[in-house]
């Protein structure tokens, strides 16, 4: 935009360069004509002021804003520069990563191998998918504190680039006998052997015959004594806790087994003398449930005092080792004379201690029934000859003591209870009346906490309620009161007999009454909010009603002549069992069923 300025005298020098004079009347229009020229020339002035303002104000403010607008610019640009940075770096770290995984997966791979021995020059032996390699190992380890039978990484070229730790699985097997400190041999199944190298974390261990170890079959080493499950478990270090005053109701039995049992061990110049051998066995038979079992633990516990008590020694202790029949067993051939071998042979590596060992065999029948019977699987053909073997031995049992129990001794081999074997035979039969209170007396005693009501009869002394409860019990219990009728037994000739529940009390039937009389006496107290504490009659009657209540159903067999023999009843055979039934609550008159199929009593 270009403006040419105009000088305000031009138009004066128009006007005097005119050849028109003005006259004095044309003075004053002219004056007006001034005035007003001289008022556009004022106003033209304004307005150049104006635009040369305008032309010097406008550049300046067009080059702030272009300045704003590119430091804008640039920021935006600042921000995305550092966004495109972090993304590249983001990629970069990526691409490393995924680098590193394609080296990974496309290196080759590495095998393990068991250390054997570390050689002169350096290099060691390993044991590598059962070929022997001597090979080098890394500078970074130290070979000298490798152990035999640790595992170590071996690269491609069959370098050893890294140490793991022993192996932890493999199969179990069992030590028969040390060669040296370095080998043993040991069995496999089907009674394979195989002689192995030991491990060095197993030469400090003591191994014996039989125990467990675990084989690495691919090197052929032994790497870990394992704990006897199957033996061991049997064994207890310590005798039970149990004398024959805990023992109640078999006094005639109890002596008859401490002379059979105590006396060659305590006076054996004697036996000597005599030409008295000792016997090997002793068979506790009878019904269930009337102490057969707390008498072998209480034969354990007195032989080994009697022991002590005559060689003065305090730190003598025997040993009881309780097989229960069903234990043994095993699907596989063999197997179960395996277990028979090792019991004895632990028995006899106890009694060398010069300490007695008592081997207790409960449910004896399931293991030694009479061959050729053709029940199962005839497994008792090989068992039994196993344990005779064993039992009359060449090498003899000295210390040893077997003990069997069973409720069905008519189905144990003859062989088994011949003389020699098996010499004493003891029937551990129910509880007579006296019996029977002998067995509440060690179940309820005067300790116990009894109701005010039975203690003011008695002028307070326990040791008399304590009487009276056991006399009231005992003579419900052997009651004969029609209330009391239990079965009806019918016989091959036609008779037939009614027993009574009398006839089929046991220890632990009473312990079980005792203990429900003790559990009402308890519920009594709670319900009455601490009112009524203590026991009395009441609650050991109603415990003698439930208990009987409980045994109403349990004789149902489909055989009762098996049913018979177990609850101790021998004689003529049983053709049937018909259970009497008493309906008190409806008062009617007793009534009588007969039961097929069920459990025994």
């Amino acid at each position: 935009m270009s403006i040419k300025k105009r000088k305000p005298m031009d138009l004066f020098e128009i006007q005097k360069g005119s050849d028109l004079t003005p006259t004095s009347s044309e003075q004053k229009p002219d004056n007006a004509r001034i005035h007003e020229l001289q008022f556009h020339i004022d106003t033209l002035e304004n307005e150049i002021d104006d635009l040369r303002r305008q032309l010097s104000a406008a550049p300046s403010d067009d080059a702030e804003n272009r300045i704003y607008e590119l430091t804008r610019d640039l920021m935006n640009l600042h921000r995305r520069n550092r966004k495109l940075t972090s993304t590249l770096q983001d990629a970069k770290e990526k691409l490393e990563t995924l680098k590193e995984k394609v080296e990974q997966l496309s290196a080759p791979p590495n095998n393990y191998g068991v250390f054997l021995e570390l050689n002169g020059d350096g290099t060691i032996d390993i044991d590598l998918g059962g070929k022997k390699w001597k090979v080098n190992a890394d500078p970074d380890i130290n070979v000298e504190k490798l152990q035999k039978g640790q595992e170590v990484i071996v690269n491609g070229v069959l370098n050893v680039v890294a140490v793991r730790e022993f192996e932890r699985h493999g199969e179990v097997v069992k030590i028969k006998e040390n060669l040296d400190d370095h080998r043993v041999i040991v069995n496999l199944r089907a009674d394979e052997e195989r002689v192995v190298e030991i491990s060095d974390p197993l030469k400090g261990e003591t191994l014996k015959l039989g125990d467990n170890v675990l084989l690495n079959h691919t090197t052929g080493m032994v790497m870990e004594k394992l704990p006897k499950s199957e033996v061991e478990d049997l064994l207890l270090e310590a005798v039970p806790d149990i004398q024959y005053s805990d023992v109640g109701g078999l006094a005639e039995q109890i002596e008859a087994i401490r002379d059979a049992i105590e006396m060659p061990y305590l006076y054996p110049d004697e036996y000597k003398e005599f030409s008295l051998t000792p016997p090997k066995g002793v068979l506790l038979y009878g019904p269930p449930g009337c102490g057969k079992t707390l008498i072998a633990k209480a034969i354990a516990n007195s032989l080994a005092a009697r022991v002590r008590e005559q060689m003065g020694k305090d730190d003598v202790k025997g040993y009881f080792i309780n097989i229960k029949g069903p234990e043994l067993l095993n699907k596989y051939v063999g197997e179960t004379e395996r277990k028979i071998r090792e019991i004895f042979q632990k028995a006899k590596e106890k009694s060398k201690e010069g300490v007695p060992v008592v081997i207790f065999f409960d449910e004896m029948d399931s293991l030694f029934r009479s061959r050729g019977m053709g029940i199962s699987s005839d497994m008792e053909s090989t068992l039994v000859p196993q344990f005779l073997a064993e039992i009359d031995g060449v090498e003899g049992l000295r210390d040893v003591i077997v003990i069997g129990a069973s409720n069905r001794q008519d189905l144990l081999d003859p062989a088994v209870l011949r003389p020699g074997r098996l010499d004493i035979k003891i029937k551990i039969d129910r509880p007579t009346v006296e019996g029977a209170k002998d067995i509440f007396t060690k179940f309820l005693t005067p300790d116990l906490p009894f109701s005010d009501s039975q203690l003011e009869n008695f002028d307070g002394d326990p040791e008399k309620v304590v009487e009276y409860l056991i006399d009231q019990g005992v003579e419900e219990m052997y009651s004969t009161r029609d209330d009391n009728k239990f079965i009806e037994v019918t016989y091959t000739r036609g008779e037939r007999e009614t027993l009574y529940f009398k006839d089929f009390v046991s220890g632990a039937m009473i312990e079980n009454i005792v203990s429900r009389a003790k559990k009402l006496a308890i519920k009594r107290f709670i319900s009455s909010e601490g009112k009524e504490k203590g026991i009395r009659l009441e609650d050991l009657t109603d415990a003698i009603r439930e208990e009987y209540k409980e045994n109403e159903d349990l004789p149902n067999t489909t055989n009762p002549d098996d049913w018979a023999k177990i609850s101790g009843r021998k004689g003529e055979k049983v053709v049937s069992i018909r259970a009497l039934m008493d309906d008190s609550e409806r008062n009617k008159k007793r009534e009588t069923r007969v039961v097929k199929g069920g459990a025994y009593l």
